[in-house]
Parts: C-alpha cells; structure tokens; sequence
C-alpha cells in the first residue's frame, strides 16, 4: 500500500494520483465525512471484486455509491417527485438512500437481486472535488474487514489491512476524522430505517417530516 498524507498544501497531487489509481481499476482507503472508507470506479468489475477481497464481504451484499450530484442519482434511479424533494433536502449528508436502479445491467456488486441501488451525495470538500475531476460514480464502503470495526483513526484503520493479501493500492492518510458513526440507510423505495448511523429515528423522521419503520 502507498501511503500520501492529505494537506491543504498537495492536494493537487492527491486529487492526480487518487484518479489515476481509479481510472485503472484501483482501489483507495480514503477519508469520508463519517469514518474511513474504500472507493473505486463503479463502472469497473475488476475495481468492484477487489474490494470485495479487501474486505472479505459477502459478494451477495451489494456496496453502495458515492455521486457528485441529483443529476447523476436521476441517471441511476428511478426517483418519483416526493423521493427527489426529499433528496434536495438531505444531500449532501451522511444519509445513504436505496432507490430502484434505472439500469438492471450494472455490476452485481452494486445491484441487490431485487434491483435496487445505494446512492449518498457526500459532504466533504475533498470527495466533492474528486467526485466532480472523475466524473464516475464511485462504489463507497467502510474501511474495515467485514464483521470488525469501522473506524475514524487511521492507525486502527490501517492495522486491519497492513498484513492482508489484498490491500487498496493507495491510502490517503488525512490524520484521525472528526468522531462520526457510519452513514445512515433509508429505503425510500418502503420508507424504513436499514441503518440508524448518525442519525436516531426520531431525526430521521423530523428530516423526512414522515414515519418510518425499522
């Protein structure tokens, strides 16, 4: 694993050499908005199955996407008018929300049997710019072997993978991240909390001003 640390000061050089590792079907352990996470192209099954090696995940259980804009959530799910007002008021946030793919032809790794995608616009300046340069979505998970813990240190995050047989191929080390859990999960498709993360039900449902169901 190469190992670039993230200042204010080289960040052009981060952003290049983040996108040249993507572009050739490479995965990055990288900071989020809410704890460490792995990102790759979501176009690449060759990208996509390396994550899940690095992880050790199910490869039942489908990662979900990290995109730059509406725009780009539109071109990838199917959205009824009161799902995209919902969205305009919740992204960019730690909020990831399961819609039904536009697309049924897109990698496995990304599409549950049901055809349903995970879709977040994130908030963090450094993911937004990337996000925008690429121009592709990115499949988005957790930095951690499956079954241990996600974490916002980078000396926990990186003592899972540094005698691992697969590992990222960069690691873009941003020091430890503000405190966070990891994202919350909305099925908007039935309106149920998968996942509280950052917010309890009761924000949930004060942010969506509408009952959900666990």
């Amino acid at each position: 694993m190469q190992t670039l640390k993230v200042l204010p000061r080289n960040q052009k050089q981060v952003l290049d050499k983040t996108i040249n590792i993507i572009r050739n079907h490479g995965v990055v352990l990288c900071p989020t908005d809410t704890v460490y996470g792995l990102i790759a192209d979501a176009n690449s099954d060759v990208a996509i199955k390396k994550i899940f090696k690095i992880k050790k995940r199910n490869l039942k259980k489908p990662f979900p996407i990290f995109i730059k804009n509406l725009k780009t959530a539109k071109s990838l799910a199917v959205l009824s008018p009161e799902q995209e007002k919902i969205l305009k008021e919740v992204w960019p946030g730690k909020i990831t929300v399961i819609l039904k793919a536009v697309d049924k032809k897109m990698s496995k790794g990304v599409l549950s049997e049901n055809y349903q995608i995970g879709l977040r616009i994130p908030e963090y300046q450094f993911l937004n710019i990337l996000l925008k340069k690429i121009d592709c979505p990115l499949v988005q998970t957790s930095a951690n072997i499956s079954g241990k813990k996600a974490s916002t240190k980078i000396s926990e995050v990186l003592k899972q993978f540094i005698n691992q047989k697969h590992q990222p191929e960069l690691v873009l080390d941003a020091g430890n991240l503000k405190k966070s859990l990891s994202s919350s999960v909305i099925d908007l498709i039935n309106f149920k909390i998968l996942r509280q993360g950052e917010f309890s039900q009761n924000k949930i449902q004060r942010i969506f001003k509408k009952p959900f169901d666990f």
